[in-house]
């Protein structure tokens, strides 16, 4: 009996640690991602630069390629951390050996079939919005099939803009969490307080999301913090340019 609790008091001990060291590294991670982030948009203003001054095809493919491989960094970044916490959070002491890398790869497999492709990102898109409005503003840019679609700035990687449960937009959200799985975002309270309520059957509340959610699933991964910042950014932007377009007609009239 004596054993047997030891052995209990033993698994909080090591678990608690791996979980602190796992919540360290993934601290870590995320001020690399937020650093890669950051820089993407000086590689947008450079190709848009070069195209004003008829330098740029060869170089503004070049500067493209660079953002791809950067968002691909990223992308395989927030996943290994990711895996690395959600290992953390569920692992559990055993008398038989723990295969630690088995653990991390099989959870890393998990999220990166779920993970984005860097083509795909709303940065990679603002990004030849940019290049092609300089000598085509106001009209559409074709899509790599051909056909037309709108590029804006507020288009974003997020899911939801709200919190299902909460209903605050998520850019006001005071601790925002995502699932690892559905990626949908909610306020950490609240999604923790119902998935309590609910127990084994706390299905995601966004509506027809078939996932299952347990509290070691829903964490603030390393990217959504940076996402939810660019979001306000292009908010802001946004409402700057509105302001400018009353200014100016305002000042025509």
């Amino acid at each position: 009996m004596a054993s047997t609790s030891s052995h209990r008091g033993l698994g909080v001990g090591v678990g608690d640690a791996i979980k602190t060291a796992a919540n360290s590294i993934s601290a870590d991670s995320q001020t690399l991602i937020a650093d890669i982030r950051k820089f993407l948009p000086v590689l947008r203003e450079v190709a848009v630069d070069l195209e004003k001054v008829n330098e740029g095809d060869h170089k503004v493919k070049q500067l493209e390629e660079a953002m791809i491989e950067l968002l691909q960094t990223s992308e395989d970044c927030a996943c290994f951390s990711s895996a690395l916490v959600s290992v953390g959070n569920t692992y559990q002491l055993t008398e038989e050996p723990t295969d630690f890398k088995k653990l991390l790869e099989e959870e890393m497999l998990k999220l990166d079939s779920l993970s984005s492709v860097p083509q795909n990102s709303a940065l990679l898109r603002q990004f030849k919005e940019s290049v092609w409005s300089v000598h085509h503003g106001g009209q559409l840019m074709p899509s790599d099939e051909q056909e037309d679609i709108v590029m804006t700035g507020t288009q974003t990687n997020l899911l939801n803009i709200s919190c299902p449960l909460s209903g605050k937009p998520v850019i006001q959200l005071a601790d925002p969490v995502r699932c690892v799985e559905c990626k949908h975002i909610y306020e950490k309270t609240a999604i923790m307080q119902y998935i309590m309520t609910k127990r084994a059957g706390a299905k995601c509340p966004v509506a027809a999301c078939p996932r299952v959610l347990t509290s070691a699933k829903v964490l603030c991964d390393p990217l959504l913090l940076v996402e939810i910042e660019e979001m306000r950014r292009s908010k802001s932007n946004q409402a700057d340019r509105s302001i400018e377009d009353f200014t100016a007609l305002d000042e025509e009239g």
